[in-house]
């Protein structure tokens, strides 16, 4: 038996201030202008788990109050003004309801009415123009917290800022003070990224990665895959690869070609498009989380931002479009941080005036890592870990599965958007496409092809560092590749 009831936290003393809206609060505020009000929620970012043994509810309470001295975003409201343009206004005080439900039974039944209670959460919209973008969720046994929910609007914060938020809830409900962490992680709140976004600086930020994106958009084909046909508007599927194998075989290639884990799986992910595209070229939108940025890495707002990448000759070898993905990648994250506003008046006049631009239907969003994994999680295997699979082969893509759990409301413009995740034992790819260009045979095909791709090259360097250590001779050393992981110069995609 369960029984809900409403706690409350009253937040005082807290930073204050109103000012123009951050380019990523008002990218996201026009995103979710355009969809009705019940496909709104899917916009939301959310995150939940199970506490075992539990925590006390005055500790999580406590902690949570943290949070709010933390992070400006979470008591901030938005408005537009009397031009069209966004505003924010940071709140000094106000409560913050605590949804809580009382539950009882053991572990698992906890675990399953705070998985259900978190979606009841998840699928209630936002009115951040007198709300505040948060939402909690308790379940209580006893005296203790037993399953947590956060369920943020994305004009608040992305995935990679969800993260960090997680991080600094953990440290707090530990007993870490907000001030030490403040103090050994400072990050740039909305109003302060606002304030440079407006500097003199901060234009021409906007205006050099604006210039990029739109050389890139005069480069690239207008149309990749045929037009879609909707006579009336079916779902979009949603399907789900999941496959051990290619979580070791990601490390391996990235690390015989000397490029990031992420840049292989672009690649793959440029080829396939090529391939049932009938095209030569892949143009993919990147998300990018932009955590390298000065004063961002710890940032828990809006930070993320569209790059744009054109890959001539995507349907070549393997090998080389890895490598040429990797050198391109980085410019795309480098111009990834823009007013996008003023971005699509540009596109707009430049497709008037000469003609479609590139095509941006292709989605491309790495997310693995953005959120910590969840206290007693599986690690993730290394690469060289040869348990998993009957035959022991670490490449052998026996256990890969798909599955297709959702479908979603149209979307108009997008072909396809696909999300590489993080599993405790697997990588995952989740594909949502719209069926009338990539039905539910070709979706398969794609993921299908991506594995393939990335596991036949680890195999073929596998066997390529293997057989010079059988004749080695003084005279011929031999070397054992490393992974080079993305720096800040080269920047890390993801949401």
């Amino acid at each position: 038996m369960t029984t809900s009831q409403q706690l409350e936290i009253t937040f005082s003393s807290g930073r204050s201030g109103t000012g123009p809206a951050t380019w990523g609060q008002q990218a996201i505020w026009d995103a979710v202008g355009r969809l009705s009000p019940a496909d709104a929620p899917r916009y939301n970012i959310t995150t939940a788990a199970p506490l075992d043994p539990g925590l006390p509810v005055p500790v999580v309470l406590d902690a949570l109050t943290g949070l709010l001295h933390l992070h400006d975003s979470l008591h901030t409201r938005l408005h537009p003004d009397g031009e069209g343009r966004l505003r924010q206004t940071v709140d000094p005080d106000g409560r913050l309801p605590v949804h809580t439900r009382h539950g009882d039974g053991d572990s698992a039944e906890l675990a399953r009415t705070g998985a259900a209670f978190h979606d009841e959460l998840a699928a209630l919209p936002f009115d951040c123009t007198t709300q505040w973008p948060v939402r909690v969720g308790l379940v209580v046994a006893g005296d203790l917290v037993r399953h947590i929910s956060l369920v943020l609007s994305h004009t608040a914060l992305d995935g990679a800022g969800m993260g960090r938020l997680v991080t600094d809830l953990t440290e707090l409900s530990l007993g870490a003070s907000a001030a030490a962490i403040r103090a050994r992680r400072p990050a740039q709140q909305p109003l302060e990224e606002a304030a440079f976004q407006q500097s003199e600086r901060g234009r021409r930020r906007d205006a050099n990665a604006r210039a990029h994106v739109l050389r890139k958009l005069r480069s690239g084909p207008p149309r990749l895959f045929p037009a879609a046909r909707h006579d009336e508007p079916q779902p979009f599927p949603n399907a789900v690869l999941s496959s051990p194998a290619l979580l070791r075989a990601v490390e391996l290639v990235a690390a015989g070609h000397r490029a990031s884990t992420s840049s292989v799986l672009l690649a793959a992910t440029a080829v396939m498009t090529a391939r049932l595209a009938g095209s030569s070229d892949a143009v993919l939108q990147v998300i990018v989380n932009n955590r390298f940025l000065p004063g961002l890495t710890a940032a828990v707002s809006v930070v993320a931002g569209d790059g744009l990448l054109h890959l001539p000759d995507a349907d070549g070898e393997f090998a080389a479009v890895v490598r040429r993905t990797h050198a391109a990648s980085i410019a795309t994250y480098r111009h990834a941080y823009y007013d996008k506003r003023l971005l699509d008046e540009e596109i707009a006049r430049l497709t008037a005036e000469h003609g479609p631009l590139a095509d941006r239907s292709c989605i491309f969003n790495d997310t693995r890592d953005l959120v910590p994994p969840s206290p007693g999680e599986p690690a993730t295997p290394s690469p060289g870990d040869a348990a998993g699979t009957a035959s022991g082969d670490p490449l052998d893509p026996a256990r890969t599965t798909l599955s297709w759990p959702k479908e979603f409301e149209p979307r108009p413009g997008l072909t396809y958007a696909l999300d590489a995740l993080q599993a405790p034992d697997a990588l995952q790819l989740a594909m949502t496409a719209d069926g009338s260009v990539l039905p539910r045979p070709r979706m398969e095909r794609f993921l299908y092809g991506i594995e393939e791709l990335v596991v036949t090259e680890a195999r073929a360097l596998a066997t390529s560092t293997a057989a010079p250590a059988a004749t080695t001779t003084p005279d011929t050393p031999t070397t054992t590749p490393t992974t080079t992981t993305p720096t800040a110069a080269q920047a890390t995609p993801g949401s």
